[in-house]
């Protein structure tokens, strides 16, 4: 938080090229700026739930060094989905502690989607793994998952990046982190990654038209990474700090700005 201005990240979706989310959270703590609100999509839930609890930035970079997508796959007899998310749910409950929404450090959010009536759901309650579960529920790909009677799937189907959801937890200053896809040619590897390049491209065709709504909007450019493998953790990541580090003048800028028109309708 700086001075009286509350800070809140919209962490977008991406697979596995949300990873780029922590490189960019480590630049904006270097400059001073410490989010009060997180809120995330997909992957964007997954780094952001973890920052939430208090996670040291270095030492989750260097875990991510370490993972293995292969090792987080546990594959079923494809009824609705290939995977079914029970390592990945084990791994975010290790993370995450197995806190509540109460016990987080920083106000958090996860975004996911009502498989059944199509609607945005913003989850700011009960455990954290489970809500992180729903929201990286990537349709075709994990099985849906049943969160409290009601069956999620990805949040990025309707909101792959929450700006909205930040300002209604009561940011008065949004930064949004999109890592998806902008129109640019790309190529898709095997079933996983045409599924994935699919469901981007329509994400980001709902998402041209809240991106408007945050203060500060960051594109990280990893497009060219395979988002269906943790192999180029280290390129996210670096990609990550090195576009906020870019954006960070303006971010200061516009904190500035904020701060004196909060001030000034007092």
């Amino acid at each position: 938080m700086i001075d009286n201005i509350k800070i809140g990240v919209a962490l977008g979706g991406g697979a596995f090229r949300g990873l780029a989310h922590i490189g960019v959270l480590q630049t904006l703590e270097k400059y001073g700026v410490f989010p009060d609100i997180v809120v995330g999509t997909s992957m964007g839930a997954m780094v952001g739930g973890v920052y939430s609890c208090g996670v040291d930035l270095n030492l989750l970079e260097r875990y991510a060094y370490t993972l293995n997508e292969k090792e987080l796959i546990d594959l079923v007899v494809p009824r609705e989905g290939f995977i079914e998310g029970r390592k990945i749910e084990l791994l975010t409950r290790t993370l995450t502690g197995n806190r509540t929404f109460e016990q987080t450090v920083k106000k958090f959010a996860a975004v996911a989607t009502d498989l059944y009536k199509g609607e945005r759901v913003v989850i700011q309650e009960g455990l954290l793994y489970q809500a992180i579960r729903a929201s990286i529920s990537i349709p075709g790909i994990f099985t849906p998952y049943n969160l409290n009677g009601r069956l999620m799937v990805d949040g990025g189907v309707v909101d792959r990046v929450p700006y909205t959801a930040a300002r209604e937890l009561g940011a008065d200053f949004v930064i949004g982190v999109d890592v998806g896809y902008h129109g640019e040619e790309t190529t898709c590897n095997g079933i996983m990654g045409t599924v994935l390049h699919v469901l981007e491209v329509m994400e980001w065709k709902i998402m041209e038209k809240t991106i408007d709504t945050a203060d500060v909007s960051l594109s990280v450019p990893v497009s060219g990474v395979n988002a269906a493998s943790t192999a180029q953790a280290r390129e996210c990541i670096a990609e990550g700090r090195d576009c906020a580090e870019k954006m960070m003048p303006e971010i200061l800028e516009k904190i500035k700005r904020k701060k004196k028109e909060l001030l000034a309708a007092e």
